[in-house]
């Protein structure tokens, strides 16, 4: 096999692999319709985008630092940064140890 057929073939194959996740050998071709549905949480005129949009929480660190977590806290995601909520207070990982931080 030569170098002009292991390039056909592997351009076949890359071409088969992106029609079957594009979904061209599923129920539509390329480019599927995209409809927003208003009421849906991701729609601009719905309450919950509008919520979405306009509630911003602020993090602020303090000047408490705790070597470890205490047990039981689970992860968070508030305005763009992970945090550890434990029993209604919040740690943020920093260098080796943890900040307790205020979620306003």
């Amino acid at each position: 096999m030569n170098a002009m057929q292991r390039l056909m073939i592997g351009a076949c194959g890359l071409l088969a692999a992106g029609a079957v996740t594009d979904g061209l050998l599923g129920s539509k071709w390329v480019t599927q319709s995209a409809e927003a549905i208003v009421g849906r949480p991701r729609t601009p005129v719905s309450a919950a985008g509008v919520a979405r949009r306009t509630t911003r929480r602020i993090v602020r660190r303090s000047t408490i630092y705790v070597a470890t977590l205490p047990v039981g806290c689970g992860t968070v995601y508030i305005d763009g940064v992970y945090l550890y909520s434990c029993g209604g207070t919040y740690y943020q990982p920093y260098n080796n140890q943890y900040v307790v931080v205020y979620v306003d």
